[in-house]
C-alpha cells in the first residue's frame, strides 16, 4: 500500500535525496552528466526547495511504500492565476517503480486539485523521457512544446501535457 503525506519542512531533505537518486536513472540517456548535475543543484538545493514552499505556493507530497519513502510530487494550485494545477515535479525511485507510487501521487494531486476547483492538471516532461507514455496512459494529452533556457548553455526541451479534471 502507498501512503502519501504532505512533506514537512524538515522532510525536504528526503525530497532532495530522492531527486539525486532518481535523476541519473531517469535522465542518464537523455542529458549529459554535466546538465544533470547543474539542474540538480539549481532545482534541489534545500534553500531552493524551502523557497518553493514558502514563497511560490508549491506543495511537496511524499509517497511511502512498504514503510520507505520512494517518491515525491510537487504541485501548485491556481497556476498563473488560472484554474489549473501544475504538477511541477514527480519522481519515483527506480526500486519503487511498478508499485503504483507514481499513479498514487498523481491521483492525490488530482483529488486535491478537484477539491480546490481546478479544471485541469498540467505538467512538463522532457520530450525524450519515457514517462510521457505513462502520462498518456493515465489520461494526459500533449498540448504543446517549449524549450526553456535554464542557463549555463543548457535547455529543458519539454512537451506540455494536460489532463481535464
Amino acid at each position: 500500500m502507498v501512503i502519501i503525506t504532505q512533506a514537512a519542512p524538515d522532510q525536504l531533505s528526503i525530497v532532495q535525496q530522492i531527486a539525486y537518486d532518481t535523476w541519473p536513472h531517469t535522465f542518464g540517456e537523455i542529458l549529459s552528466p554535466e546538465q544533470i548535475n547543474y539542474m540538480l543543484k539549481m532545482m534541489y538545493d534545500l534553500e531552493v526547495l524551502r523557497e518553493l514552499t514558502l514563497k511560490k505556493n508549491n506543495v511537496f507530497l511524499l509517497a511511502a511504500a512498504d514503510g520507505v519513502f520512494g517518491g515525491f510530487a510537487c504541485y501548485e494550485l491556481n497556476y498563473q492565476d488560472e484554474p489549473v494545477s501544475k504538477l511541477h515535479k514527480i519522481y519515483v525511485l527506480p526500486s519503487m517503480q511498478g508499485k503504483n507510487v507514481g499513479k498514487a501521487l498523481i491521483a492525490e494531486v488530482e483529488r486535491i486539485a478537484q477539491e480546490a476547483g481546478m479544471e485541469k492538471l498540467s505538467l512538463n516532461v522532457n520530450r525524450d523521457n519515457k514517462a510521457a507514455g505513462f502520462y498518456e496512459k493515465i489520461g494526459f494529452v500533449k498540448t504543446g512544446e517549449e524549450d526553456i533556457d535554464i542557463g549555463n548553455g543548457f535547455f529543458m526541451n519539454d512537451a506540455i501535457m494536460t489532463k481535464k479534471l
